[in-house]
């Protein structure tokens, strides 16, 4: 897989070499995979946003530098201990300060549970771009993946449209979209993320409408 991640980030495969050692990519859905696909959506939006691509391709790379369990309760510190990895790791590989400083503050940024609002382009870019890799078909499928791996149920038995209970995504992974996912959309940076995630909403609308139909006909 290394080889394959290396040549997804062409021209930059020398970059890609010197720091995968330090990425931690042994979770289903932050693995070499979901590295790939953001960095197509940051070289999408960057063609039409503009931006400093070593930057985003530093930013990329580490921005899970770190995996924090989605039930640790140090998640919300995720995007910052990855942060202060790429900090370190760029500095000791002599990148200046204002780029390291530049690269872990994208990094920081991206995260929907940090709530660190992204001060610069480029965080803006990676916010999008990991954002979008969470709604769509791709989203759905790292949905139920993640709550697989966490022994949750896919959905309530009864009731999975939560009609007439709260919705818990630490119980049924249909949850998750009403508690986060069908909320994403709104909070998108750049003119051209937020045109990539009305798209990818609505397939998340789409299929949760035939999962209920399915899961609980009406007869």
């Amino acid at each position: 897989m290394s080889a394959d991640l290396t040549e997804a980030f062409a021209p930059r495969q020398e970059l890609v070499r010197t720091l995968l050692p330090h990425i931690d990519a042994s979770d289903s859905a932050h693995d070499a995979g979901h590295l790939v696909r953001v960095w197509r959506n940051v070289c999408r939006i960057a063609a039409q946003e503009g931006g400093d691509m070593d930057i985003l391709a530093a930013a990329t790379l580490l921005h899970d530098a770190v995996h924090v369990a989605k039930n640790d309760p140090r998640r919300p510190l995720a995007s910052q201990l990855s942060a202060d990895r790429a900090r370190d790791v760029l500095a000791r590989l002599g990148w200046d300060d204002a780029q390291v400083m530049q690269v872990a503050h994208a990094i920081a940024a991206h995260s929907y549970s940090a709530e660190i609002a992204p001060n610069s382009l480029e965080a803006q870019i990676l916010q999008d771009a990991d954002r979008l890799d969470a709604i769509g078909a791709v989203g759905i499928a790292r949905c139920f993946a993640v709550s697989g791996s966490l022994g949750r149920a896919i959905a309530h038995p009864t009731d999975p449209g939560a009609a007439k209970r709260r919705p818990d995504d630490l119980r049924h992974a249909l949850d998750h979209f009403e508690i986060k996912l069908l909320r994403l959309a709104d909070g998108f940076q750049t003119a051209t993320g937020r045109a990539l995630a009305a798209e990818r909403h609505d397939r998340l609308v789409a299929f949760r409408a035939h999962f209920l139909d399915e899961a609980a006909p009406t007869v």
